[in-house]
């Protein structure tokens, strides 16, 4: 190591000499810690990581943050949506109630009156007796079930 040249006087008094030489000392220990810093490679990985660690805990904070606002919303949009969907399928409901009405009058009008009295008792009994739907529809459903079962 070469010393750089000296711009200052040469000390006076033994007084100067030694603030002189703390001077020093405290430059030398200054320059010794920053090269003991650039050299301890380990100290510099473990705080280049710890940052890096910090960094990545900021940015999934963020990304939380964000896909918790936009769950929120899609929330919302799905039950707006979903509220517009049943509003739109009770009124189509309607209307196919009302037309298929419509053409159950057009095909009883159309009917012998014979057929119209078997089937006005059969709706009646239906009414007065739901058991007795639910057991002929039980039992026309097992029939399919049996028939599907046998092609199989």
């Amino acid at each position: 190591m070469t010393q750089p040249p000296h711009e200052d006087k040469p000390a006076s008094s033994p007084q100067e000499l030694r603030e002189h030489v703390e001077r020093t000392r405290a430059e030398l220990g200054e320059t010794v810690e920053a090269l003991a810093a650039k050299g301890d490679v380990r100290a510099r990985a473990q705080e280049k990581a710890s940052q890096v660690k910090e960094q990545a805990a900021v940015k999934a904070a963020e990304v939380k943050e964000q896909a918790s606002v936009k769950a929120s919303q899609a929330s919302k949009q799905a039950s707006v949506k979903a509220s517009e969907v049943k509003e739109q399928a009770a009124a189509k409901a309607g209307e196919l109630r009302a037309k298929a009405a419509d053409m159950a009058h057009q095909v009883q009008d159309k009917l012998p009156e014979p057929v119209r009295e078997k089937a006005a008792q059969g709706s009646r009994m239906t009414r007065d007796n739901p058991k007795l739907l639910l057991a002929a529809v039980g039992a026309v459903a097992l029939v399919v079930w049996l028939a599907c079962r046998r092609k199989q």
